[in-house]
Parts: C-alpha cells; structure tokens; sequence
C-alpha cells in the first residue's frame, strides 16, 4: 500500500523562519504544509509551553486571496491535534495576539505581512507572547516529527490528495468569535478616552489592510473625524520600509486633496506596522516614530535594530533614555527587552524600523494602565504621536522636527540570489582595511561616497562613511531580495544612496552580483 509521500505528485518546499514567523509562496503553501507546520507547532507547545489537551487555539488571517483557504488547514490542524480553535476573523496580528497573551492561550495569525499576494505566511505566538528564535529549532524537529508521520501513513487513509490538498474540501470556519477585537479596541480607549482626537481630522488610508475598518471606527470612537480613502479589493503590498516614489506621490496627493488633515495614517498588509503622514504628505519613518513614543510615555529603555537612523539614537541620548541596537527582526528586539525587564528596567519598550512597537510591560498612561504587547502593533505609535501633537498644539510636521536632522531612506532590489546575498555577508563581515578597500569600488567617489570610515557585520553590513552617511545592505529574511538603508544629511542624498544601490541593471547592487557570481 503506498505512502502519502509516495503518491505526492510535486516536491514539496517546506516552510521556512523569515524575521518572524513562516513565509512562502502561496503555490508551496498546500493544506498539507500547513497543516504539518501547525500541528508540529502545537506539539511544540505541549513539550515546551505546557500546552494541554483541549487548550483553547486563537486564530486569525489578513486580506490575501489565499488566507481563507490556509486558515481553514490550521483550524483542521488545531482540532486534530486535540485543543480548540476559536476564529477570531480578519483581524490585526496585534489585536490576535494581545487576546492571546490575556487568556494565556497560543495564537496563530494566517498573513504574509507586506510582502507580494503571491505569498503568505503563518505567524505563532506562545502563550507568553512571539516565537522566539530560540524557539525555532524545537518547533523545526517537531514539525520534522510530524511530517515523517504523515509521509509513512497509508495514502488512502489520509486526509490529503496527491496535489497535497484536502480530499474532501475542509469545513467551513468557526463562527467568528469578535471579542478579540473588541478587546484590542478597548485597550485604547480607556488609555486615551473619547475626545482624545475630537476636532481633528484624520486621513485613513485603508487599501488593502485588515484594519482598514476596525481601526478607523477606533479613531472615530477616540473623537476624530476619520475620511477613509484608497480601498481596494487588491490585495497591495505596501511596506513601510519600502516607501516607493509612487507612495511618496500618492501621500502628497492626499493632503493637497485634505489640506485641512491633521494627518494621513495607514498600516501595512497586517496592521502591525504604522504609516504617519503629515499634513504636509511627508512619511515619517518608524525609527524616528518609535523615538517619539518612548519619550512620550517615559521609557527608561528601548531596544531597536541598527538598522535605524542615528537620529534616533542621538535624540534618545539626549533624553537619558537608555537603549540598545538589536539584530533586525521583532524576535530579537524582544530577546534584548527581556533582558532589560531582567536588569530592572520598570518601562522598557522597542520597535523596529517598520514602526511596529513593542512595549515589554504594563505601564500607565493618562492615570490609565497600558498592558504589555510585547509584538509588533502599528495602532498605539500612531496614536501617541497623534496625541502628543494634540497635547503640544502642534502640527505633525513640527512634532517630528525636534528630532537630529537627519535623512533616511530604504528600498530593496528583488530577484537577488540569496547565495550571493550570503557571500556578501561572508566576504564583508570583518571590518578590515582590505574589505574597506574593497567595498568602495562599488560606493565609489563618482557616485559622492566619502572614505569608509568602519563597518557594522550585526545583522547585514552597514557602511559608515567618513562624511557621516550610511549604507546598510541587508537581505530579506524571508524573499530573493537584498535591502538598503540609508542615512544622510538631506533627503534628496538619502534618496540618491539608494536608487544608486537598486537601481537596473547595472547598479551597486547589481554589480555586486556580478562579481560575486563569476
């Protein structure tokens, strides 16, 4: 009698850690992938997390085609494995997860993030809060271990045809349970209350983000006038770290069509990574977002990758907050925030570049407590810094202006070999004159590159300049392609560093490969 292995009719591609969580193309994420992955996840849980038997499972998806269809796969996952599902809906990462974290059960969101339609992706969370990259290689032999089992089993006895699809389709999802987004919600409100935002209006960007509704009614219930713009039944893959020259024009667009905004304000696929928009259309970067919030709220330390301006490193020394440069990715972040609860540290908060912001424990804001949501959420730096500029009478734009004066800017360059994005980070790690030497025959003078003054191997290679400019060259996670963060005096040098480092097909990027290919 044959295996399901046996008379599988592709080769499966199995699933692999991105930054944080599961990533893959939607046509590798079959029911049976992601069934494995989950089952193995929950395995996982009763070994490390002390999962038990008929442990309630809170699940939630984002707006891709192809979300429906995985949920469907972890929910039969979840119920064959002998806990209880509870569906959450299409909903925020964050609002998902804090439930999660308050009822002390694991949560399984079903999202690529902000990358292609063409992808997904599955995101867990302990009981206490993300995977950890600690965490993966229990969870990787527990899937190994399941996988094996379903590959050995009678082809005719499972649940999964050759296409390794259900034979049967699958049961349609839970009811929709709401309280989880009720609760996210009310986090919010009772902290800043319902005239937090009366009188001002707030352009909300809806596109294809999860939160697009539930998070413009949160507005209007803390007092604003929300007008949502840009829905689209599309799924766009907008990233708050690759803000495109077609964003850039889309956002001035909007506030000369709402001169009277107080801001323009959106999140990403997700609704863990927060767009501030100023009255003037200018995007403000989550580096610098996440430098406002912690000193709004008295952060005594913060912890964020190095990937980031150094304006914010400079402006949060000058604010005697402590603070940490981390590895890229929220599951590092959070790693360094444990060990600063650990030091004693009372209000220790992180975030990455994207914006998304973690705060480590519960603090009070307003007479009001703010509990921990040690992940990712895009809805409370947007509010902060909302609310300070209401506290401060000022316009967004004068809100972000107290910050160092200092550009930024990021994009990425796709179909990038990721072999030759490993030799890069093989062949340029040691700071040494040689490497020095050789990294700036590609920034060279011509292009307005200064000497290099040293370099950064902590998590891809960042270029320190001798004129005070960065370059950072970092590959994806979790897709073929490489990133590039810049820092500069003006805008336009920021921008320039990295269409020069993008730009096809003969760009540094482009070059690099070259080389390194041949």
């Amino acid at each position: 009698m044959p295996t399901l292995q046996e008379t599988l009719s592709y080769q499966p591609n199995e699933l692999a850690f991105g930054t944080s969580g599961l990533r893959g193309l939607v046509s590798d994420m079959t029911d049976l992938e992601c069934y494995i992955n989950t089952a193995g996840f929950l395995r996982f849980l009763r070994h490390a997390d002390n999962l038990t038997p008929g442990q309630t499972v809170y699940v939630a998806g984002d707006l891709r085609h192809s979300t429906p269809r995985i949920l469907k796969a972890v929910v039969k996952a979840i119920k064959d494995s002998g806990q209880t599902p509870v569906y959450c809906g299409l909903i925020p990462t964050p609002a998902v997860a804090y439930y999660g974290l308050q009822h002390q059960a694991p949560s399984i969101m079903v999202t690529g993030s902000h990358i292609p339609d063409d992808r997904n992706g599955i995101k867990f969370n302990k009981t206490d809060g993300e995977v950890l990259k600690e965490d993966e290689l229990g969870i990787k032999e527990s899937v190994a271990a399941v996988r094996a089992e379903l590959y050995e089993a009678a082809a005719d006895t499972c649940d999964f045809g050759p296409d390794g699809l259900f034979k049967v389709a699958a049961n349609e999802l839970p009811a929709e349970d709401p309280k989880a987004n009720e609760l996210y919600a009310t986090r919010y409100q009772e902290v800043f209350g319902s005239t937090a935002f009366t009188g001002k209006k707030i352009v909300f960007y809806q596109h294809s983000a999860v939160g697009r509704d539930s998070l413009v009614s949160l507005f209007e219930s803390l007092g604003a006038e929300v007008v949502p713009v840009g829905r689209t039944e599309t799924f766009i893959p907008i990233d708050t770290e690759n803000v495109t020259p077609e964003d850039q024009a889309y956002f001035k667009t909007l506030a000369a069509e709402h001169p009277d905004a107080f801001a323009i304000v959106s999140t990403d696929g997700d609704s863990d990574r927060p767009f501030v928009i100023d009255e003037n259309g200018t995007f403000h970067r989550g580096d610098v977002l996440g430098a406002i919030v912690a000193d709004w709220i008295g952060a005594d330390f913060a912890a964020f990758p190095v990937s980031a301006s150094d304006a914010t490193d400079k402006y949060l020394a000058s604010k005697n907050i402590q603070w940490q440069h981390t590895r890229i990715g929220s599951p590092y972040v959070i790693s360094v925030m444990d060990e600063a609860i650990v030091a004693g540290n009372k209000r220790v908060v992180g975030w990455e570049v994207n914006g998304g912001f973690m705060l480590g424990g519960n603090i009070e804001i307003n007479g009001k407590q703010l509990k921990a949501l040690p992940t990712r959420d895009a809805f409370f730096p947007i509010a902060a810094a909302l609310a300070l500029a209401v506290q401060k009478n000022q316009k967004i734009s004068e809100l972000f202006a107290v910050l160092p004066q200092r550009a930024t800017q990021a994009g990425l360059i796709n179909n990038f070999p990721p072999e030759v994005s490993r030799t890069i980070l093989e062949k340029f790690a040691q700071d040494t004159a040689e490497t020095r030497e050789e990294l700036a025959s590609y920034f060279t003078p011509d292009h307005g590159f200064d000497g290099i003054s040293s370099l950064n191997s902590l998590d891809g290679i960042r270029i320190y300049f001798e004129n005070g400019e960065i370059a950072h060259m970092r590959p994806s996670g979790n897709a073929p392609q490489l990133r590039i963060y810049s820092v500069a005096g003006t805008q336009e040098r920021a921008d320039e560093i990295v269409s020069l480092a993008i730009a096809e097909p003969d760009g540094i990027f482009r070059k690099l490969e070259q080389k390194l290919q041949g």
